[in-house]
């Protein structure tokens, strides 16, 4: 597995470098274009899908040793985005999203995650949390009407973990408890508790909601 990943973060190098001595080996006259045809082939290979594939491949090591600078590094060898395959386009920009908002940069996260939402995903999960983490920008932003639409969407679509999944219903319950639409918020709040999650941030947040919600009529 190592050695594939030094592959695919020096191909273009490679690709290069066997076209070139391709090349030099026809120039020279030492030999035909035949004998050379797989070093051509090698090299337009890799070129084509160093461009059209990228390095995304060689994120998830880095990104669980939460290593980000290191992402952040792979991402960059992308030279030109919208050369990628549309499903690997969309997976680049969902990650971009996810570091700006690490960074605490949540226009850029915006805009990359709008880009990959409007791209989509192979995956219904993929997309679903793309479209929460939209829907909990945009409620941030107190456009409550759009973060409804993108959290329903999500919620519709599947979200990969209980973590994400019991957020996305408390969202929806503080969305209802807003509109005063108390029993669909209860509902809401019981799917968020029924999933147990484990997150601190979270349990944090249903303790609090629970204070109040079993007092509200409905």
């Amino acid at each position: 597995m190592k050695f594939y990943n030094i592959i695919i973060k020096y191909r273009f190098w490679l690709s290069l470098f066997a076209l070139a001595v391709a090349i030099l080996l026809n120039v020279s006259g030492k030999a035909g274009f035949w004998p050379t045809f797989p070093l051509y082939f090698l090299g337009v290979i890799g070129i084509a899908s160093h461009f059209f594939i990228g390095p995304l491949r060689l994120i998830q090591e880095p990104m669980e040793a939460g290593n980000i600078e290191e992402v952040k590094k792979i991402l960059a060898g992308v030279w030109y985005p919208n050369l990628l395959y549309k499903p690997v386009r969309s997976t680049f920009y969902t990650i971009k999203g996810n570091i700006a908002m690490m960074d605490q940069d949540f226009d850029s996260a915006e805009k990359h995650l709008k880009k990959s939402n409007e791209l989509g995903s192979p995956m219904p999960e993929a997309e679903g949390a793309n479209k929460l983490q939209l829907g909990m920008m945009a409620m941030q932003k107190g456009d409550m009407r759009q973060g409804e639409s993108y959290i329903r969407s999500a919620i519709r679509l599947g979200i990969p973990d209980k973590e994400s999944e019991a957020v996305a219903y408390l969202q929806m319950c503080q969305i209802f408890m807003n509109k005063r639409e108390f029993r669909a918020a209860k509902d809401y709040f019981r799917r968020a508790k029924a999933l147990k999650p484990k997150t601190a941030q979270v349990v944090d947040q249903i303790k609090e909601i629970e204070k109040y919600i079993s007092r509200i009529p409905g």
